[in-house]
């Protein structure tokens, strides 16, 4: 009996940890993990939406937590209310400016360019160190100036 009422608490305490990965200090950021996902007005799904993401994989930051809510802004400044277990706390970055930029394969200007990538481009954010970030998009990886990517500050 003792140990049919352990594994119940460690199933419980297991289900509560992906909603509180969410939990925590504002700002942070994450990620849209839906296929569609809808901003709202307000903290509620009777809030009008204001807009549908259609994008997984894009970093969102979030800056207040309500509940089950979350006030996101995303990469272009907009501000709306998202379902909360539809994002991901996985990091993300989107490639910013308005040309392309080199993908290195080291943490350096002068390391050799792999691949050139556009704005818009958006990919999971690795490790940052002095400027530099890792950064993949599908099975290509490297090193991109962290002053190119939205998402990759400390916050």
């Amino acid at each position: 009996m003792a140990l049919r009422f352990l594994l119940v608490c460690f199933l419980l305490l297991g289900a509560a940890f992906p909603a509180s990965a969410q939990d925590r200090d504002v700002p942070y950021w994450a990620t849209i993990r839906a296929t569609e996902l809808n901003m709202r007005v307000g903290p509620s799904a009777d809030y009008k939406i204001a807009w549908v993401y259609r994008r997984p994989g894009l970093p969102v930051k979030v800056v207040r937590v309500m509940e089950g809510w979350r006030l996101i802004q995303d990469p272009s400044g907009t501000k709306g209310w998202v379902v909360a277990r539809l994002l991901s706390p996985d990091r993300g970055a989107i490639v910013t400016g308005d040309e392309a930029t080199a993908l290195r394969d080291g943490p350096a200007g002068d390391a050799a360019i792999k691949w050139r990538v556009e704005p818009g481009v958006v990919g999971v954010l690795g490790d940052c160190e002095e400027g530099w970030c890792e950064f993949s998009i599908g099975n290509r990886s490297g090193w991109i100036a962290q002053s190119r990517l939205w998402g990759a500050d400390a916050e």
